[in-house]
């Protein structure tokens, strides 16, 4: 009997998507290890340096180890680097109730609003927020749909995947033909009540609810869910969460795309895997000059 997980995946202090293309093919292979292991993806975020996902599944373990060989040989290929990628083991927790669900819901759809990304959750473009009552909150479905010959550009030769699966030209799988939002829909019950909870603070209030659901499970929290990532403090979760964030800095894509794009060329380099410390060393001087980057950003995109 399949049970419902918040499962996270993260790579620590080193960067698992430098590009968009990176962003699309996590999603993608989070699609093909849903499908491989017979798992119901609900909600996810994928973050520059962890993802988030709920599922309900038999197999967690089988469902990330999958993700996880499936995107390792995509970004190792890509970036000339070898070895495991992301940390050894992965996060998991069970989720049981009605109340326990919505809040690890939210906490998972909220995650770049937590992290300072976005002010709103609707604004990242890396999660399926904006997949839950789309036509109610007046956006628009993807009507630019990749013939299905072209697939393989962006999942690989060998991923096997149903046919419901529709791709948009962008190279990434429709969240909505992946997850079932539908039973999120049904979660939230209303448009208005969904934009209520993407919106609502973090409070005792929000634990106290959980009580309700009397299956002893503790109440979910940022800190419960976000116990697998090292990258902030719980406390500076809680200011972002407020809207109180500069949202002009440079995100880590920014910064990795800089790198990647304007920057390697000139070393002659085409991985930041690929450069001797001293270059490393050099790039960060610029990057510090030029951005004013805090050192655990700098360190984190260089790879160093």
């Amino acid at each position: 009997m399949k049970k419902t997980y918040h499962l996270c995946f993260s790579a620590g202090d080193e960067i698992l998507f430098r590009d968009h293309e990176d962003y699309n093919r996590g999603f993608n292979c989070l699609a093909v290890a849903l499908y491989n292991t017979n798992s119901t993806g609900l909600v996810e975020s994928f973050m520059s340096t962890h993802f988030h996902q709920m599922a309900q599944t038999e197999v967690p373990k089988d469902l990330m180890f999958s993700f996880r060989m499936q995107y390792s040989m995509y970004f190792n290929r890509k970036y000339h680097r070898s070895g495991r990628l992301g940390e050894k083991t992965h996060f998991s927790m069970e989720v049981v109730g009605y109340n326990h669900t919505i809040a690890a819901a939210c906490y998972t759809l909220r995650n770049a609003l937590h992290h300072g990304v976005v002010p709103i959750p609707y604004a990242y473009p890396h999660c399926s927020a904006n997949a839950i009552f789309m036509k109610e909150m007046g956006k628009t479905p993807c009507d630019k749909i990749l013939d299905k010959r072209y697939h393989r550009n962006h999942i690989g030769k060998t991923a096997e995947y149903p046919s419901s699966y529709k791709m948009s030209e962008s190279g990434v799988f429709l969240r909505e033909a992946v997850l079932d939002i539908p039973q999120m829909e049904h979660l939230f019950v209303t448009p208005r009540a969904f934009n209520w909870y993407m919106t609502r603070k973090s409070s005792e209030e929000w634990e106290a609810e959980q009580k309700r659901d009397q299956n002893n499970f503790p109440p979910i929290n940022i800190s419960s869910i976000e116990s697998g990532v090292k990258t902030e403090s719980v406390d500076r979760m809680l200011v972002h969460e407020s809207g109180k964030s500069d949202y002009r800095k440079p995100s880590d894509i920014d910064i990795c795309m800089e790198i990647d794009r304007n920057i390697l060329p000139k070393y002659g380099k085409a991985s930041v895997y690929m450069l001797t410390r001293r270059e490393k060393q050099e790039i960060a001087e610029f990057l510090y000059r030029h951005y004013r980057l805090n050192e655990n950003q700098i360190r984190r995109c260089l790879a160093m």
